[in-house]
Parts: C-alpha cells; structure tokens; sequence
C-alpha cells in the first residue's frame, strides 16, 4: 500500500514537473527584417547650353552702316559665331556687312550643344541725285578791279609834284595795274586829275592836268606802258567830299584811276561844260589853261 502510493506520488510528481517544465518554456523571438536597401544614387545630366539671345539691331541697313549683334547665353563652355569667332557667353559686337549675311551662333557645353542664327539685310544706297551745275563765279569787272586793287594818290594845296605817301601810294598801284592791264589786255585806264574848290574852273582844270600828268609820268617809270594810260582833269567839278573844310579839300585832291573805255565817251561832254566849249582830248595837253 505504501509501496503504490509512493509510485503514484512520484508519478504526480513527475508530471508536476514536466508541467511545470513546459510553463517555463521560451517563446522564441522573431527576428527582425534587415533595413531596406538605399536607392542607387541618380546620375545627374549636365543641362543643355541655353541661348537666350541672339539678335541684330538694326536687322536692315544699307550698305557701308553698321549693325550690332547681341548675344546671351547659358551652361556653355564654348560659343563661336561666324565670320568672328570665339566669344563670350554675353556681349555685343557690331558689325559691317558688304551683303545681306546671316550670323549663326553656336554655344557647346557638357550638356550638348545650341545653335541661333539672325540675319542682316544689306541695301545698295539710291544713286546720288545729280546736283545741278554750279556756276563759276564770274569773274571781276575792270570797274570792279580797280575800285577794289586800286587807291587814290593826294597832292598838297596848290602843287602837283608826287609827295611821300602819294609815291607809295602809286608804287602800289603799279603792281596792280600790271596785272590788271595784263588781264585786260585791250583795255586803258584813265589817270583823272582833280582839285578843290578853291580857285576859277580854268585853273583847277590846268592844275587837274598836271597831277594827272605828273602821276602817269611817275607810273611810266615803274614799267607801265604810256599809250595806256589816259590823263584827263576835270578840275574842281567832281568833288569826292563837299564841306568846305581842310579835311575834306584833301580829299578832292587826288588823282583818281577808271577804265578807259567805259570813261572815254564822258571825258569830251564833262570838259565841254566845264569850258563852255570844245577842249582838247585826254591825249593832248594843249589848249589846257595852267597856273
């Protein structure tokens, strides 16, 4: 009895312990996922060259004017345009087409490569409008000539000799009746005689006649030709001033130089007057009243 009980306690015992054994059993844990593998890194592309300009200003020019180009560009390592070469990415340049060209420009880079093209229009220029003749300018008169080449030679109150500023004066006068006379080949210059108005017509004329003669006497010296010099007075009857004062009187008395041709026809009439009759030509000093 003692005997089955101890066998029946040892076998509760046994499952007591395989029980308890059991309990006490770990669970196992699961394992955790391994991490997610990283993408693989993209391979970014270098961007394409980008021309943001290109453009001439102005776009049509006529022949000989100038035009500009303007350029822009981005993400390039290299820009060319024809007909100039290697440029920045950014400038201006202008330029002076003979004919209507079109500039191209190319821009490369990592990215690849750009192209851009703007054309300049080149026009002939109108034909010159032809200008009308210009006339020559005429040449001067003999008039003309001597009014402007020529001065008047003065004399002292009463007297006909050449004084000091009248010899300078004729000496001038000389060179420039050579040339007259030279451009006017044909013509004679008429060597007037003048006073003031002091003293009686008849004398002034004779005094006139002097300082004329006196003067072409002197002209001759210096090389101009006689038969081309006509002497005339016409006394006190053609004043250059009329006050009666000094200043004025040493005006009138001069002798004073005209074209021969135009004067000859006048001489005769004045001195008819003056003299109330017929008097001598200019050639002559005949019949001349004198002091």
């Amino acid at each position: 009895m003692k005997r089955q009980q101890k066998l029946i306690a040892l076998a509760i015992g046994i499952l007591l312990l395989t029980f308890l054994a059991g309990c006490r059993k770990k669970v196992p844990v699961a394992a955790a996922p391994p991490p997610p593998k990283a993408p693989a890194a993209e391979v970014v592309k270098p961007s394409p060259p980008v021309i943001t300009q290109f453009t001439a200003e102005p776009k049509s020019i006529v022949r000989g004017q100038s035009s500009v180009l303007h350029w822009q560009v981005r993400d390039a390592t290299e820009v060319e345009i024809n007909s100039i070469g290697s440029v920045s990415t950014s400038g201006q340049k202008p330029v002076t087409p003979n004919d209507s060209t079109t500039y191209t420009l190319s821009a490369k880079g990592p990215g690849g490569t750009a192209t851009a093209g703007t054309t300049i229009d080149v026009t002939l220029p109108p034909p010159p409008v032809p200008s009308a003749p210009v006339a020559a300018p005429a040449a001067p008169t003999l008039s003309e000539r001597l009014s402007k080449d020529i001065q008047d030679a003065l004399f002292d109150f009463d007297r006909f000799n050449i004084r000091e500023d009248a010899r300078t004066a004729l000496t001038n006068d000389a060179t420039a009746l050579k040339s007259i006379m030279n451009d006017f080949p044909n013509t004679t210059i008429v060597i007037e005689g003048h006073c003031d108005e002091r003293g009686s017509a008849e004398y002034n004329i004779g005094l006139g006649e002097r300082r004329a003669t006196a003067a072409r006497d002197f002209l001759s010296q210096l090389g101009l030709p006689a038969d081309r010099l006509i002497k005339i007075s016409y006394g006190k009857e053609r004043p250059q001033c009329t006050e009666s004062n000094e200043a004025c009187w040493q005006k009138n008395r001069r002798v004073h130089f005209a074209p021969g041709e135009s004067q000859q026809p006048k001489l005769t009439s004045e001195l008819d007057k003056i003299g109330g009759g017929p008097v001598p030509t200019p050639q002559t000093e005949k019949g001349v009243v004198n002091k």
